[in-house]
């Protein structure tokens, strides 16, 4: 479906920028941080207050004892022990629709019963611009396994939100973000070469397949405002 040519340029001018109060109808708790020269598996944040971590870290493994051992068991699981604990601002059924969301359930962690957040249904103002993200996402999918279309739409959900990325869809750091990318859409990992923000560089590319121009600068490498789209995202 055509992007709208005004919207897309806002939304990828604001990528990461501050959503005004009032916005966006989406639960979202302060995002918590890993800290550094620590790593950790994909289901936990070493930053999450003591009771937190206990509450995330009972659920994923709760959720990998019933895992059928398929790809994305494990990052599902933690973008459920996320969703669950608060993190993030994905909407009810993580943005999907209510069937494909009990059709994931069954599929990757079969037996268990999760009741979801009581959050609000995806906003349909920006349902166009979605729809583009999700296209772009699987465009570029693996094609290993039928899991990769509903993460597009989780990560297109994820892109609705004010921070970047992989706070908005409730992880640890950017580095789980980019396993989940490289993972199932190794194309774009193949095309973000310079390592753009992730939030920043799916939008771009919406643009460039639109022939906007979204920033006046001849380059990235000159601009003013490399850092904004570049760097470390903390």
């Amino acid at each position: 479906m055509p992007v709208n040519p005004s919207a897309l340029n806002m939304a990828a001018s604001q990528a990461v920028m501050p959503v005004p109060v009032g916005t966006t109808h989406w639960k979202k708790s302060p995002h918590r941080r890993h800290r550094a020269g620590h790593p950790s598996p994909v289901g936990g944040c070493d930053a999450v207050a003591e009771a937190d971590m206990y509450r995330a870290d009972s659920l994923h493994g709760r959720l990998l004892a019933h895992a059928r051992g398929l790809p994305n068991d494990d990052l599902l699981a933690a973008l459920l022990s996320a969703w669950v604990g608060g993190r993030g601002v994905l909407p009810a059924y993580l943005g999907l629709s209510g069937s494909d969301y009990r059709q994931m359930l069954g599929r990757h962690f079969p037996g268990l019963t999760l009741n979801p957040p009581a959050l609000e249904p995806m906003e349909v103002q920006r349902l166009d611009e979605r729809r583009d993200l999700q296209h772009l996402l699987l465009s570029h999918r693996r094609g290993r396994d039928p899991s990769e279309v509903w993460l597009a739409t989780i990560v297109a959900a994820a892109c609705m939100g004010p921070d970047h990325l992989w706070q908005d869809l409730g992880l640890c750091n950017r580095d789980h973000l980019t396993r989940l990318m490289r993972d199932n859409f190794p194309g774009l990992v193949a095309l973000n070469a310079q390592d753009m923000k992730w939030k920043k560089f799916l939008y771009r590319q919406l643009c460039l397949a639109e022939d906007i121009l979204i920033c006046r600068s001849p380059s990235c490498e000159v601009c003013q405002d490399y850092a904004v789209c570049f760097g470390p995202e903390v």
